[in-house]
């Protein structure tokens, strides 16, 4: 399966720890406490979009859209290899809800890993502009790196927003 597609009118699904790099339009469903990033390049109307679950990967090789440690360091790279500068790329998250509360706050697995992806931006230079975490609600995100960038966020409580 590749991970980089051509433009087309379709939208991209992007399931649990896969990414997609490109201009055509992507989406994600059902982000719980996993996080959704995009990282848009304005000057090239070039996109990423991830769909994290877990903060970090142990080691782990085998799917690294699935944790933020191995996610960020891939998406920077897929970008830089399409001519991305690291500080014209900016970055939006969203997701991480507390969806697993009755457990205790060490198992607040959202919030973990929006504060992952928060430290991993900072070492890339990659500004972080927009973000919708936290809550106890689900959320679905679709992104539109040809329409400069645009990241619209439906909530499971019936709301959507722009980002």
């Amino acid at each position: 399966m590749p991970d980089s597609q051509p433009y087309n009118d379709q939208t991209t699904m992007i399931g649990i720890g896969e990414y997609r790099v490109g201009s055509f339009p992507m989406m994600t469903i059902g982000l719980g406490s996993c996080l959704g990033l995009t990282l848009f390049d304005p000057n090239l109307n070039l996109g990423a979009m991830v769909h994290i679950m877990l903060p970090e990967s142990a080691g782990r090789k085998d799917r690294p859209g699935k944790y933020a440690d191995t996610a960020v360091p891939l998406l920077v790279n897929e970008l830089t290899d399409l001519g991305c500068k690291n500080r014209a790329v900016i970055a939006k998250i969203i997701g991480g809800a507390a969806m697993f509360e009755y457990f205790g706050t060490n198992l607040n697995i959202g919030e973990r890993n929006a504060e992952k992806v928060r430290i991993l931006l900072k070492e890339y230079h990659i500004q972080l502009v927009a973000e919708d975490v936290g809550g106890k609600f689900g959320r679905s995100v679709t992104f539109l790196p040809s329409n400069g960038g645009k990241v619209t966020v439906r909530r499971a409580d019936g709301t959507s927003t722009d980002l």
